[in-house]
């Protein structure tokens, strides 16, 4: 995927100055030349290009009516040449990923890193994670005890992130949101009382202090002078921590690396999120330039499967002095890799019914109203979900909240097939010289430069497939489908976030989109977007848009409950993965076109009555 822009200023330009005969975009052609860059004009013509992706000027009103699936890939290979060179990435998920073909599964509900390919999870042991009893302070500054399936899959993964052993100390959690609570557990608040956070999203860190980054609408792009001055604030000489992402998981705005830069010059610690990253874009950050103090990222199973995995908490040695002792003798969320008990234990079904049952699984959740909190906290715990449990940490006045289980999770390990199968949990594993990853080896053989490539023409063509979708019969073509952030741009994230709006205007409930996606076999995620400044000129707008709602958090005192209202925007999210296709894209814009159908959700709710799918009702 590609870099984040390191100039915002050049950003801006791009945005405000140059792409216009796009809606919402000033005309190139009525400014003076001189004032144009070369990034500025080769970005226009980008979303020109885009734009004839999908035949120029097209609208549909039907659904019956789009234009048929190959014509529209001829479309795409024609406006962009370059995606036929990424066909490396088709031919792995035919071989690795087939499952995905063979239950026509549109994975479109989490981002970042994928350790093992589905054909190893068909023949392969597995190893499994158990909860670690250690102290993480003690964990970081003298290290523990490390079997040689530990190392290899740290090594594996810290060669994978871009991150050098000598700079940093690596620990294995059970999720994102065990090693946020980690870090907040012995992270001196007391002392730097500020966390300050660039999350477009409701995410996991609620507090009394937690400061955030505002985004300015309608583009959500961070509102550089609030945040700025939050940082420089010279009032505060205690900074404290910033959490920063570089992207939004979203809607896919991306972020200048300087503010990172920023903030420690100004003496802030930098926690850096890599959790919505795609594959290889660590390549790009540039360690030896921006050194955040602390990073943290996860990894999930399978692709399209299950995505459940582990979380990785990266501590840089020079700020682990930093770190104050934990307020319990044991860490709650560490983990460690173990062996393999016993082989998969796999149904002879079809790979259809393995997803229809984690599709009824993820209805659950949503039920249960756990789904927005999952979401937004990387891969759902698919096979966790019937005995979840939530617990809640206070650590000073910074509350983090912890998904946790009493089972273990297992993972998949390749190991040569002479290998005992009897090994017990106590059992060191000798005999192989090394594991594979496949999911990250496939990610090292394509390479950032085809990844990038790939993602930015999807991404592109669908935001601009779903702007081509018009209510028949309105004044002006109501449009079906409002995106929230970067509309067509060169440099957005593979992540889109949207609202499916009725012939009337009124939007239609997302969670209901993403049950109605569900019974379609898509996959897609729902969140509540969040800490979004108006100006003055968009003032009716924003009462018209923002939704305000309440939510229960923990107190400051014991586990005393206490309400909270915060206004934003609940959406839907779609976000590409690396074996994402074509295919995906167009399914999921065939799938939101059926809302032009006035009568569609009152169809499918007498459909799946008369079925007597009750566990799916709408």
């Amino acid at each position: 995927m590609y870099s984040p822009c390191i100039r915002e200023t050049s950003e801006a330009c791009f945005q405000g100055c140059c792409l216009a005969s796009l809606p919402g975009f000033p005309d190139p052609h009525g400014t003076d030349p001189k004032y144009l860059s070369s990034a500025a004009v080769s970005r226009y013509n980008f979303a020109l290009t885009t734009l004839s992706s999908l035949f120029p000027n097209t609208q549909f009103s039907n659904h019956e009516s789009l234009t048929p699936l190959d014509e529209s890939f001829f479309s795409l290979n024609k406006a962009y040449p370059q995606y036929s060179n990424t066909n490396q990435a088709d031919q792995i998920r035919a071989q690795e990923y087939y499952h995905l073909s063979m239950s026509k599964h549109v994975c479109l509900d989490y981002i970042g890193h994928g350790l093992f390919s589905y054909s190893q999870l068909q023949k392969l042991p597995f190893f499994e994670i158990s909860y670690k009893s250690v102290n993480l302070n003690s964990q970081i500054l003298y290290g523990g005890e490390e079997s040689e399936l530990e190392s290899k899959i740290r090594k594996r993964i810290m060669g994978f992130m871009n991150i050098s052993e000598a700079d940093y100390s690596m620990v294995f959690t059970a999720n994102q949101s065990s090693a946020f609570k980690l870090l907040a557990d012995v992270y001196p608040f007391q002392s730097n009382q500020n966390l300050l956070t660039v999350y477009d999203y409701e995410n996991e860190a609620r507090s009394a202090r937690v400061l955030s980054a505002e985004f300015s609408w309608p583009n959500l792009r961070i509102h550089s002078a609030k945040l700025k001055k939050i940082i420089l604030n010279k009032r505060k000489k205690r900074r404290g921590l910033f959490v920063f992402p570089l992207q939004s998981r979203m809607t896919g705005a991306r972020y200048s690396y300087l503010w990172m830069s920023m903030a420690q010059e100004h003496g802030w610690h930098v926690l850096l999120d890599a959790c919505a990253l795609g594959p290889k874009d660590m390549e790009t950050l540039g360690l030896s330039l921006f050194r955040p103090d602390f990073l943290i990222c996860s990894f999930f199973k399978v692709f399209g499967k299950n995505p459940s995995g582990f979380g990785c908490l990266f501590v840089k040695k020079s700020s682990a002095s930093i770190l104050k002792d934990s307020t319990t003798a044991v860490s709650v969320g560490i983990v460690s890799l173990l062996p393999a008990t016993r082989r998969s234990q796999l149904p002879d079904e079809s790979a259809t019914t393995d997803i229809e049952t984690e599709q009824t699984s993820k209805l659950k959740l949503h039920k249960d109203g756990l789904a927005a909190a999952s979401s937004l906290s990387g891969p759902l715990p698919v096979q966790k979900i019937s005995n979840e449990t939530f617990e809640s940490y206070e650590i000073s006045d910074v509350s983090f909240k912890q998904k946790g289980s009493s089972s273990s999770e297992i993972v998949e390990l390749e190991m040569p097939l002479d290998i005992p199968q009897s090994l017990n949990k106590d059992t060191s594993v000798n005999g192989y010289s090394q594991i594979e990853c496949r999911g990250l080896d496939h990610a090292d053989s394509l390479g950032l430069i085809l990844i990038s490539l790939r993602a930015r023409f999807l991404i592109n063509w669908l935001v601009n497939a779903l702007m081509s979708l018009r209510h028949p019969h309105s004044e002006n073509g109501l449009p079906l489908v409002r995106i929230y952030g970067p509309n067509v741009a060169f440099d957005r994230g593979p992540a889109v976030a949207f609202n499916v709006f009725d012939w009337k205007g009124e939007k239609v409930e997302p969670t209901l989109v993403q049950k109605l996606a569900d019974r379609s076999n898509i996959s897609l995620s729902h969140g509540f977007l969040q800490h979004i400044w108006f100006s003055d000129k968009y003032e009716e707008e924003k009462e018209k848009i923002l939704e305000l709602r309440t939510i229960e958090v923990e107190g400051t005192l014991g586990n005393k409950k206490r309400e909270k209202s915060s206004s934003g925007i609940s959406v839907v999210s779609a976000a590409l993965g690396l074996l994402t296709n074509f295919e995906d894209m167009y399914n999921l814009w065939a799938f939101v076109s059926r809302f032009l159908d006035a009568d569609f959700v009152e169809k499918e709710r007498w459909r799946y009555v008369a079925l007597n799918q009750k566990t799916v009702e709408v």
